[in-house]
């Protein structure tokens, strides 16, 4: 019986596979609506066997999209918009997440085909930005450093759009704490300067992000998944590392989350990275706790028998892969058939299941 194809339940939402699409930003929304592109773009996973297909970073305010093209969650149409992308994946077996999210100071930038780089001046539609302290990220304009009042508005929109993600008919709610976005930059000493109880030691550091899970948590009931996206290690001297990357996951974990889904990087420019396949896989491993904090593992995760081996040797409770569902939209289909496991498959690719 393989892992990697045994359904999995959290709170009252059962996945049919542990094989998951991870959120992967298109910069194809108009004013945070998403369009068609989304529609077939993130039903084509369903119909190719994921378990939870995962979208994109989804803004709750204007200002905390990464580029004008993000999608968002801040008012009606844009939940509206939402809803039929929602009912394709589900129409399709699959169960549906949306990660909800701030970019902060890694905000107002160029869409990674647009010509120009660096942040987008406000005569081509961007915006001043918004960070713990104001201190720029490499090559980005200098943000403005939240106040009190500016902190409480960025936990009302996280419950807000939450709200509106549960209406539109998600599943599962993440909360992005990753990759150099907001709350990560709250996360990182590095970038978060603060002297207030915002700032200083991990637990002030941490609690903007609690303060977020505590609230969607509270506001979409106790039902509904909460995860939470980390970046494990900032792989910098002196940032935000593994070992507090637990101590945070478990705090996450009291709070209400129901899994924390391991990453890393993306705080600072020119970072030093091994990347080989797998290279998360021990982050993933180290916030485990060997089973106490449910985990996910991502990075680099291509082959049906390497991720079936990460979950047989307990180090991730499920996998999220990206760009192998870019390259292969029916991952899942393949690697089911690839490990001989017995999975549902749509009818009308029957024909491809020979053996």
């Amino acid at each position: 019986m393989s892992i990697l194809f045994s359904p999995s339940t959290i709170r009252s939402v059962t996945f049919r596979n542990r094989l998951w699409v991870s959120p992967m930003c298109m910069y194809s929304a108009v004013d945070g609506v998403v369009q068609e592109w989304h529609h077939t773009h993130l039903a084509q996973f369903a119909s190719g066997g994921a378990g939870l297909v995962v979208a994109e970073a989804t803004a709750v305010v204007p200002e905390g999209r990464i580029s004008p093209r993000d999608a968002g969650l801040w008012n009606d149409e844009q939940r509206d918009a939402w809803a039929p992308v929602v009912q394709a994946i589900h129409d399709r077996g699959a169960q549906a997440g949306i990660q909800l999210a701030h970019a902060g100071r890694k905000a107002s930038t160029w869409w990674p085909w647009a010509a120009d780089r660096g942040s987008v001046p406000a005569s081509d539609g961007g915006w001043t930005t918004a960070a713990p302290s104001a201190v720029a990220f490499e090559g980005f304009a200098e943000p403005v450093a939240l106040d009190a009042a500016g902190i409480e508005e960025i936990v009302a929109a996280f419950t807000a759009s939450a709200r509106r993600a549960v209406d539109a008919g998600f599943d599962v709610i993440e909360i992005h704490g990753a990759h150099g976005y907001l709350l990560h930059q709250f996360l990182s000493p590095l970038s978060n300067l603060r002297t207030d109880e915002y700032g200083g030691t991990l637990e002030n550091r941490a609690r903007l992000l609690l303060r977020v899970v505590d609230a969607v948590r509270g506001e979409v009931g106790a039902d509904v998944p909460l995860f939470v996206r980390i970046s494990a290690t900032d792989h910098a001297p002196g940032g935000f590392d593994a070992q507090e990357a637990t101590t945070v996951a478990t705090w996450a974990e009291e709070h209400g989350a129901d899994l924390i889904d391991v990453s890393s990087g993306g705080l600072v420019a020119h970072q030093q990275i091994s990347v080989f396949p797998g290279y998360q896989v021990e982050l993933s491993e180290t916030v485990r706790q060997g089973g106490r904090i449910p985990t996910t593992a991502v990075g680099l995760i291509t082959a049906a028998a390497q991720a079936e081996q990460v979950l047989v040797e307990g180090r991730a409770d499920a996998i999220f892969a990206g760009r192998e569902w870019l390259r292969d939209p029916h991952f899942a289909l393949r690697a089911a058939h690839e490990l001989d496991a017995e999975v549902a498959w749509p009818p009308q690719y029957e024909r491809a299941r020979w053996r």
